[in-house]
This record gives C-alpha cells, structure tokens and sequence, in this order.
C-alpha cells in the first residue's frame, strides 16, 4: 500500500509551525481547499497533547471559525490530529501558511483567553462532553501562541524537505 503524503513528512525534523498540508480540488473539480497542520507539539520528541484540553480546544477551534465573520463560510473542517500532536484546519481557497497565520493566530488568542462555558459540552451535543479540561486548553493555546505563532520564521511555515 503507498503511504499517503502527510506519511513522507520526516516527523524526526518536524517542529512545531503552520504548515500547508495539501491543497486539492473538491470531487467535482470546483472548489479549491488547504489543510493547513497546525503542529503544537515536537512529534516523538515531547508529550502530546492529553485528551481532554485536545477535545476542548477541538470545541472551541471549531465553534470560533464557525461564528468568525469572515472563516465562517471558508470553513471546512478543524479537528485533532490522531497522534495528538496538534490540529487540522481545512480552509476554502488556496492559502500559503503566512496568509493563514492571521487567522490561526486570532483563533488561538481567542482561545488562550477564553472563559465561559465550552460550546457544545453537554450530553446532548457531544458524545463526551466530560472529557473537556478549558484550563489546560487554555495553558496549551497560549503555550502554542506565544511560543510559535508570535515568534514563527520561515523554517515553521514550510515542511522540512529531508
């Protein structure tokens, strides 16, 4: 079986950045979409993200992009990475990493400041609205925000190439 393209990335040199992912054609060859790959964590060289502050930032990623003014329409899909080491964001269009830092930096500024009640954390909206943790989403946010997002060079906005 081949290995689809985020498989060839060497994980060994990824650090944490934005990084575009993919860009392809929707199915019917109209509407071009980036993923975008928000990495916040050093894969296999630091601890990923835990499971619940990973389900809350998920909640708030997504209902922050969804109710932007702007993203809301662009907005195709934001959710977790299986390795739990940071987030995929699918965008509309065709985006580089620099012209979504803005976007990604707002979200996470609203995140690492955010206090209220998680949207959709109840029994009705969520299949488990328990495993949420808003101080730690808060820490891991602002952690990411102020360590990568505000301080990012050219080296977090392009995939290494060996």
């Amino acid at each position: 079986m081949e290995k689809i393209e985020s498989f060839k990335i060497n994980h060994k040199l990824l650090d944490r950045g934005v990084y575009v992912s993919r860009r392809d054609y929707d199915k019917n060859g109209e509407v071009m979409a980036t993923t975008f790959d928000l990495r916040m964590k050093r894969p296999n060289r630091e601890p990923v993200l835990n499971q619940a502050e990973l389900h809350t930032i998920e909640h708030l990623g997504a209902s922050f992009l969804r109710n932007h003014k702007e993203y809301k329409d662009e907005t195709v899909y934001f959710g977790p990475m299986g390795c739990r080491t940071g987030f995929y964001l699918i965008l509309k269009g065709e985006f580089s990493s620099r012209e979504a830092l803005p976007i990604v930096t707002e979200m996470f500024e609203f995140m690492a400041g955010y206090d209220g009640e998680i949207p959709g954390a109840d029994a009705f909206s969520c299949g488990n609205y328990l495993d949420q943790n808003l101080p730690m989403a808060r820490y891991e946010a602002a952690r990411y925000l102020n360590e990568v997002l505000k301080k990012i060079t050219d080296y977090q906005l392009e995939y290494p190439n060996v």
